[in-house]
């Protein structure tokens, strides 16, 4: 057989070929290359958009409802004077960003209107932190994005 310019072109190309496949089966197979999902049921999360989208203004339109203090035991949330916190009612949902595994939700019970995340449950990094809760039949939604140390 004879080595021309064709022959080494079918060369390269079928060479880069299995460069690339080989890649790709590296990365599906590996599990240190995770590739999952933000959440598990994005497509339900995206129709409830605006359902969120007016619980947040609602929060929006308030002048402090809630707010985030790193206190030496943990996240400190508290709540705004204008809610009794008798009648508030949701979760706190903790996403970590860089590990799936470390998400957690919370429900809100008070006894004041103070809630106190403690460091226990948190590693240092970042979290969005995301408060969705009702008063008085009305939604409310308030996400915060902290970097514990």
């Amino acid at each position: 057989m004879k080595f021309n310019w064709g022959t080494g072109i079918v060369i390269a190309i079928v060479s880069f070929m299995i460069f690339i496949l080989q890649y790709v089966i590296k990365v599906q197979t590996n599990s240190a290359y995770d590739n999952e999902l933000v959440t598990e049921n994005y497509y339900q999360e995206e129709v409830e958009v605006d359902g969120e989208y007016n619980r947040e203004l609602n929060s929006n339109n308030m002048k402090s409802a809630v707010q985030f203090e790193l206190a030496p035991e943990g996240v400190l949330i508290v709540f705004s004077d204008e809610f009794d916190y008798k009648d508030i009612t949701g979760t706190i949902f903790l996403y970590r960003p860089s590990n799936q595994k470390l998400d957690f939700e919370i429900p809100i019970s008070l006894s004041s209107s103070n809630l106190l995340i403690p460091n226990k449950d948190l590693v240092d990094g970042r979290w969005n932190i995301t408060v969705d809760w009702e008063y008085k039949n009305k939604g409310y939604r308030y996400t915060e994005y902290l970097n514990l140390k």
